[in-house]
């Protein structure tokens, strides 16, 4: 076997061509490209050290599916072509994903294989419509245009990495060579700083430093690591005479009182780093927050909570955390955002805590705007968006993280830059997180991912300011995220034999290794040779600092180092000692054998010379925010309203977003029948791992950036206060709220002006947590948000946290028609401050009257004011409202935010205090307002079609299918199944095999051990050949001995290449498993299921509809992209058509169940001829239906546009099930604002069937 190189091209036929279809309607409508008739998308591979005959079987089985796709060896094609590819360095996950699988079938070696995808144009296109279109479509940042002829080898020669450079000269540089090499390195210190380094190395060292030194310092003392500009002393404010600037005076005095009794006469720094932390030293000094984890290690926010867990109580420790890429998102999208959630993880990760859910809030300019306006050194806004989007929701939904909120707030200063933000809550028994102190002699584990050149400099470039050239020179600044790894450390951290091993624990993310392990310990020796690397070529500086992602530093006890690595090898990571405690306060690093790195803790502690800053604080232009309406008539001004971007329906964004997975959302993103009401906020249950729990946890945000403009002190008070209310209307107590900020401001560089605004923001935001006594007990800054002369918003978004009780939870969407509406309405100032006292009584009484059962919904007034509020309540069950006889209220009432208030239907014989009655519900499907002098209607269907479609062009909410489809329930004889196994079994077992990507096998392993079986999980391993052949045996063993496989949900090696359950179909085709499955099903009397990504495989081996292992052929049923193009999570209505199968012998032919489904490629496909033989022979077992109980193609219910609306099928025998909702995705209290049958029985029958 030579090095050959051996290419293929591969495309999509003609009806799964999505991705083809959707290009050419972007190109058309974005770039104006008239004469573009038809757009060709090709996969082309490049693979080499395979020989012909594993070629052959790679095509067939890995890079194309023989009834989906076309292959060619060659295309036919010079004119108005091009191919895209990333650039050296960066991340493929479908070449990888591609070698991998490769392994698999080979039993050899991963072989090198490169990708491109190349866009074929057709139609009269001239050259500069090609070069709108290349420019349009490949980022420069992550990726190029690529060679159309095939390379001759694969091979990667990397040039031996030089040493690293000693600076010569640096201490007895002048300040003006200083500066000029400050500039020439691209450093992100201040030249102060650097100045103070010289002095250090002149005066302490008494030597010249490494480029690596400075480099990691650089790193180390970057606005993004150490928080300069929060921590910067402020040495005097100028407050501006005016009304609110009094206001804020005041705030300020208080703050200064806070400081006096907290610091007791200890000399501190007045900071906004201090001011944003002292109500939480303060309530703590008070003794009220005592649920706060004390630990020298922070990795999040932590506080000690109480959890049921089964009927017992237990202590648990709660992490939540917020993190923002803006700067990644901004120049690379989907990246960018996918890494910001990516490093939301990994900090309460680290602190050995399973995240279990996140939020994510992004802004954004008008995404609508024409691509042409797209300002010299941008990208288009509807780019960033859609591509950020896609990143974040790829990443969240491959490492199995419920997303359970999105939004995305739109305002034009978010053109000077991108506003990406991640949260997430995170949970752990307080038992298995131990909290030590290296000492000299323990091991740094690095675990995870290699190292590469991406994420180089990334803390250092989100700290800069940024121009036109940043999106050409910012490449390796933006790291890549491989959510499947990380996922694997998410499986081993939730191990307590392994995170009782851990004594510290830090993520990689800004700076690498020199802050990742660095900030371990007070003394350390790093081996650089030691660290794993993706490629050869890195020298010692790029190894220290680089940001490659999903990698984390442990320390363990050097007795404990053996155990750690075989239970990281156990879940199929990669572990390496790299560093080493020592006994002195000096962090060191060696490569090639010489230390590069030597530096003083003390020196480093310092964070660089302390920046002393002079502040003013201006007089807001004015303290609220009022909205103008074009419309002078008041039914047009309510359309209108609803038509704003901020109150519009972001339906088809939220659902790109797995919101179920993990088995515990309490509210789904959309509720209600129609699933068209927003959630408040998201609520999930603790992720008790063995057992049942009612004890949930509650996140919202609150921010408006249209009175933040207006006036920073008010827009953060009211960031606060409309997270808290948000948390009281999903039936959280306020009281017992905490509190995470995220800061966003412009670059303040050294203009009082500027350091005003945020000073303004947090002193909002500390006037409400003195008041209500809720501290903000984490946070994140961002203070780079400057282009050129554009700054984005002031920005301060509140995140509030709180826990309950499951029973507490309501949701928005009106329950049933003859309740009474009240309002709860804050009473405010003349000045727009609230009256805390008045929140206090009021809040109480909201919640004392929803843990009595006396509230049904509840919705706070935020932008879009009551009458946004209404439309969206009324919208998910289709139940009216109609005005009391007498409300007066003019359009601003209805229209404008009003902050802190809440509109909540009840009883109609329940009265709370301090509530206003505007109405109440009504059966007509309609909101009707009675005025002074008119009665105005406004049908439902004119609310949901003004609400629904401004954003649909960007993010469609659905996408029909022509067609009718005729019912095909099959009542007939059982003759082909049988309902029992020849062989009783008591406790059946369950194997649960789990690969790269795969993330429902906790929910598989519940819902069967709830059914009564005995599950066991196995992790797949194929680091190296060796862990392949292992790992098959071990699966061929545990085959034998069980009577059901289960293959759970996920995203199998990515969903790649080009394709879902790839990797899991390689593995099964292997002849000794496939004669263990067939042993199973043919001679055992066994039962097979897959779910979502495992029905991928089970389809893709031909386990469902032949019921054994089978070559595929070109007409064979297949599962595709969804038709709308996009990943689908939401809740379905499937009936039962057929319940000849085992699986379905507890359901009635007709049930119909509401279930979750979460999928890119659950499309099920199939000829006319095949069709008419399911339904024969009775496989087709499920179908999606409408509200009327009959099959569809309206995209609102047949999410994927599957055709006859198959949801599942099965083997004719019906031993072999497939289906794509998330039939285990349940368990008790859990989406709570979705009505309808959920629990189907098919574990149990599966369970019943061996007994």
């Amino acid at each position: 076997m030579g090095f050959e190189v051996r290419r293929i091209y591969v495309e999509k036929k003609l009806g799964f061509n999505t991705e083809a279809i959707n290009l050419k309607a972007n190109f058309k409508e974005n770039l104006r490209l008239n004469n573009l008739e038809n757009v060709r998308v090709l996969n082309r591979y490049d693979v080499s050290r395979i020989d012909e005959k594993d070629f052959q079987k790679a095509v067939r089985t890995v890079f194309s599916d023989s009834n989906q796709d076309y292959v060619y060896e060659d295309i036919d094609v010079i004119n108005n072509v091009f191919a895209v590819e990333y650039l050296p360095g960066q991340y493929d996950q479908r070449a990888d994903s591609a070698a991998q699988c490769i392994q698999i079938i080979t039993g050899k070696d991963k072989p090198p294989v490169k990708y491109a995808k190349v866009i074929v144009l057709e139609g009269m296109l001239s050259r500069e419509d090609m070069n709108k279109v290349k420019n349009y479509f490949i980022n420069p940042v992550d990726s190029r245009e690529a060679e159309l002829v095939k390379p001759d080898t694969l091979d990667e020669e990397y040039p031996e990495a030089e040493q690293v450079e000693t600076i010569e000269n640096f201490i007895n540089k002048s300040k003006k060579e200083l500066e000029e090499f400050r500039t020439d390195r691209g450093l992100a210190m201040s030249f102060e700083d650097l100045i103070f380094c010289q002095e250090y190395f002149k005066n302490t060292e008494k030597r010249n430093p490494t480029i690596t030194e400075i480099k990691v310092i650089d790193t180390y003392w970057s606005d993004h690591c150490r928080h300069t500009t929060f921590s910067s002393s402020i040495e005097k404010i100028d407050f501006e005479d005016g009304k609110t600037t009094e206001e804020i005076k005041n705030t300020y005095e208080e703050y200064l009182k806070a400081r006096k009794y907290v610091y007791k006469g200890r000399k501190k720094d007045i900071s906004l780093m201090d001011l944003a932390t002292i109500s939480a030293k303060e309530l703590k000094e008070q003794g009220i927050l005592d649920d706060l984890e004390i630990s020298d290690e922070i990795n999040a926010c932590s506080i000690v909570i109480n959890v049921d867990v089964k009927g017992s109580n237990e202590e648990w420790l709660l992490m939540f955390k917020n993190e923002t890429h803006n700067h990644p998102t901004e120049i690379e999208p989907f990246g960018g955002a996918a890494t910001c959630l990516g490093g939301a993880i990994r900090d309460p990760l680290s602190g050995r805590s399973y995240v279990y859910q996140a939020m994510r809030i992004s802004g954004s300019g008008d995404i609508r705007q024409n691509p042409e306006d797209t300002l010299a050194g941008k990208l288009p806004q509807r780019k960033i968006s859609t591509e950020a989007a896609a990143g974040y929701s790829s990443y969240g939904n491959q490492i199995g993280l419920a997303t359970g909120y999105v939004n995305e707030i739109y305002h034009p200063d978010y053109v000077a830059k991108r506003m990406e933000v991640g949260a997430v809550i995170a949970a752990a028994p307080r038992t298995n997180v131990v909290r030590g102190v290296p000492q000299k002699g323990d091991a740094v584990i690095l675990l995870g991912g290699r190292t590469g050149r991406d994420g180089l400099g990334g803390a250092t470039g989100a700290s800069k300011e940024h121009t036109e050239e940043s999106i050409l020179v910012c490449g390796s600044e933006v790291q890549k995220g491989n959510a499947p790894t990380e996922r694997k450390i998410q499986r081993l951290f939730r191990n307590p034999f392994v995170s009782r091993m851990i004594k510290r624990c830090n993520d990689f993310g800004a700076g690498g290794v020199s802050v990742a392990i660095g900030e371990l310990a007070e003394g350390l020796y790093i081996n650089l040779d030691l660290v794993p690397k993706k490629y050869e070529g890195l020298d010692g500086t790029e190894l220290a600092i680089s940001e490659s992602q999903e990698r984390m530093a442990v320390v363990v006890r050097e007795e404990d180092i053996n155990n750690f690595i075989n239970y990281a090898h156990e879940e199929n990571l990669e572990s390496t000692v790299v560093a080493k405690v020592t006994g002195d306060r000096r962090l060191k690093m060696s490569w090639k054998g010489k230390n590069i790195l030597d530096i003083s803790r003390d020196f480093l502690d310092t964070n660089g010379v302390k920046q002393k800053i002079n502040v003013q604080v201006c007089e807001p232009i004015k303290p609220c925010f009022e909205k103008k309406f074009k419309s002078k008539n008041f039914k047009d001004a309510w359309f209108e309203n609803l038509r704003d971007l901020n109150v519009a329906c972001q339906k088809g964004l939220a659902e790109r977003f797995d919101s179920t997975v993990g088995a515990g959302t309490v509210l789904m993103p959309f509720g209600g029948r129609t699933q068209l009401t927003p959630a408040e906020g998201m609520v999930a249950k603790i992720p008790v791992a063995n057992g049942e729990t009612n004890t949930c946890s509650l996140m919202a945000y609150g921010f408006d950036p249209y009175l933040s403009k207006e006036s920073p002190y008010h827009g953060a008070m009211y960031a606060v206060v409309h997270s808290v209310a948000k948390i009281l209307a999903m039936g959280g107590d306020y009281r017992k709220i905490r509190l995470t900020l995220q800061e966003y401001f412009e670059k303040l560089n050294k203009d009082p002006k500027r350091w005003g605004k945020p000073l303004s923001a947090l002193l909002g935001a500390f006037a409400v947590q003195h008041e209500l006594r809720i501290p903000a007990i984490g946070g994140k800054d961002s203070m780079s948000g400057t282009f050129k002369d554009m700054n984005v918003p002031p920005t301060l978004i509140s995140f509030a946290v709180a826990v309950e009780n499951i029973k507490n939870i309501i949701s928005p969407e009106f329950k049933k028609p003859g309740s009474r509406v009240v309002l709860i309405k804050i009473k405010k100032n003349d000045n727009n401050i609230p009256d805390f006292e008045d929140i206090k009584t009021k809040y109480n009484a909201v919640h004392e009257a929803i843990v009595s059962g006396k509230v049904l919904s509840a919705y706070t007034v935020g932008f879009g004011g009551i009458g946004a509020s209404i439309s969206k309540m009324v919208l998910g069950n289709e139940i009216g409202f109609k005005t009391r006889d007498g409300l007066v209220l003019d359009t601003k009432d209805w229209f404008s935010a009003s902050y802190g208030d809440i509109i909540l239907e009840c009883p109609e014989d329940v009265h709370i205090d301090g509530s206003i009655d505007v109405g109440s519900t009504i059966d007509e499907k309609q909101i009707i307002i009675n005025s002074s002098s008119d009665v105005t209607n406004i049908g439902l269907r004119e609310i949901s079609d003004a609400w629904l479609y401004p954003l649909n062009g960007v993010y469609p909410f659905k996408q029909d299918t022509e067609g009718e489809i005729e019912d095909c329930c099959i009542l007939g004889d059982q003759k082909n199944t049988q309902k029992r196994a020849t062989i009783n079994i008591a406790k059946p077992k369950v194997f649960i095999p789990v690969f790269p990507g795969t993330n429902c096998e906790y929910d598989t392993k519940a819902a069967f051990e709830r059914a009564g079986a005995e599950s066991e999980i196995f992790v797949f391993k194929n680091l190296s050949s060796l862990d392949v052949k292992s790992s098959i045996e071990e699966m061929n063993k545990m085959i034998r001995q069980s009577q059901i496989i289960a293959l759970p949900g996920g995203f199998s090696a990515g969903d790649e290449p080009e394709g879902s359950g790839k990797f899991i179909a390689a593995v099964f085709r292997n002849e000794l498993l496939k004669d263990a499955v067939t042993d199973l099903l043919k001679n055992r009397d066994g039962l097979m299921i897959g779910i979502c990504n495992g029905f991928q495989a089970l389809i893709k081996l031909g386990l469902v509809p032949f019921g054994e292992i089978v070559d595929m052929k070109g007409d064979y049923p297949t599962l595709t992209y969804n038709k709308i193009g996009r990943h689908v999570s939401s809740f379905v209505r499937t009936k039962v058509v057929c319940n000849m199968s085992p699986w379905f012998s507890m359901c009635r032919v007709g049930d119909v169940y509401s279930l979750p489904v979460s999928h890119g490629e659950g499309r099920f496909a199939a000829d006319k001829e095949w069709i008419e033989k399911l339904k024969k022979q009775g496989q087709i077992a499920t179908q999606y239906v409408g509200p009327d109980n009959n099959p569809t193609y309206d995209g609102l219910y047949n999410v994927n546009g599957s055709v006859e609306a198959v949801e599942g099928i099965t083997s004719l025998d019906g031993r072999v099930l497939g289906k794509m909702a998330h039939s285990e995705r349940l368990s008790s209290g859990l989406y709570k604002n979705i009505p309808g049958e959920k629990e189907q029985h098919i574990f149990e029958a599966g369970v019943k069937y061996f007994k």
